[in-house]
């Protein structure tokens, strides 16, 4: 392409994505701002007098083209070519509202604005009868595509999860896990204000019963004390700084409690299939929450954030 031809093109394309990304975003704020207003059947309006005047808008703008697009030689040409445009990049800005829609970042507000007349200024393109502009254009496509199918969601899904763990690790200082016992795993996790919940069951759900609940706070003040008479079926001792309750259920089932106070937390573990032993063994195995163990509850989907 010779270069008077390059810099013809060049601004013929500079002033569709110019038009566009001035009228597209105030008719599509024209258009929300009546439907919040007078609901869907007042768009109407907006629409059949929007859209004429941008296609029209269009025609102009490919006047300076004549010589180097050849839809746009005549005014019916020029029509036909500024309706393709108009539909072809609108299709690219719905599918850039749908990505926006789904979490891709796609910059900020003026970042947006901007892209708005991208869709256009690339449908043009292809109108161009140069090979050089059209695989320019078609590379821009591709790498929309990219981004918008690939890139874009998992750079989200990214921060997304870095936002996430910085919300549980605020409370750093109750996140300790015990090593679950042994045909368990951990089935749930809840982190609180001032607590940490975690739940324990087997490893085959529905074919074997079983559960222990592990709970660690901020200790309260006081520290928890065996009550002086305790009551019918139960049994309470301290020894060592830990605090052991024992209910005894009709059937022989036993809830068995053990509580164990340290310098910043108070950690509780509770159980009517695992006894002192099984108990005192997760307790002695407590442990910081390691940041592979989040990532795993975090990805299982199995630990929540609760206010």
């Amino acid at each position: 392409m010779k270069s008077g031809k390059a810099a013809l093109t060049a601004l013929h394309l500079f002033l569709v994505w110019a038009l566009m990304t001035a009228v597209v975003p105030s008719l599509g704020f024209g258009l929300v701002l009546t439907a919040w207003g007078g609901g869907v059947g007042a768009t109407v309006p907006v629409v059949g007098l929007g859209v004429p005047l941008t296609v029209g808008l269009l025609v102009a703008a490919g006047i300076p083209a004549r010589t180097v697009v050849p839809l746009c030689g005549s005014v019916p040409q020029r029509l036909g070519w500024a309706v393709m445009v108009f539909v072809l990049g609108t299709l690219g800005v719905l599918a850039g509202l749908a990505a926006y829609s789904g979490n891709v970042d796609l910059g900020s507000a003026g970042t947006r604005i901007a892209l708005t007349g991208l869709p256009y200024t690339v449908a043009a393109a292809f109108f161009v009868p140069s090979r050089q502009v059209r695989l320019g254009a078609l590379a821009v496509l591709a790498a929309v595509v990219v981004y918008a199918g690939f890139v874009g969601p998992a750079q989200t899904q990214q921060h997304q999860s870095e936002r996430e763990v910085a919300r549980y690790r605020e409370r750093s200082e109750l996140l300790y896990l015990g090593a679950a016992p042994r045909g368990m795993e951990v089935s749930r996790a809840e982190v609180g204000a001032g607590s940490f919940i975690v739940e324990y069951r087997p490893v085959r759900q529905g074919e074997e019963l079983g559960y222990v609940g592990l709970t660690v706070r901020s200790p309260v003040s006081p520290p928890p004390r065996c009550p002086e008479h305790a009551e019918e079926g139960v049994t309470c001792t301290e020894t060592n700084g830990e605090m052991l309750t024992v209910r005894e259920f009709s059937g022989g089932t036993r809830a068995v409690t053990l509580t164990r106070r340290y310098p910043t937390t108070e950690v509780e573990v509770a159980s009517q299939t695992l006894d002192e032993v099984g108990l005192r063994h997760l307790l002695d195995t407590l442990h910081p929450l390691s940041e592979q163990e989040l990532e795993k509850l975090m990805r299982e989907k199995k630990i929540s954030a609760r206010n």
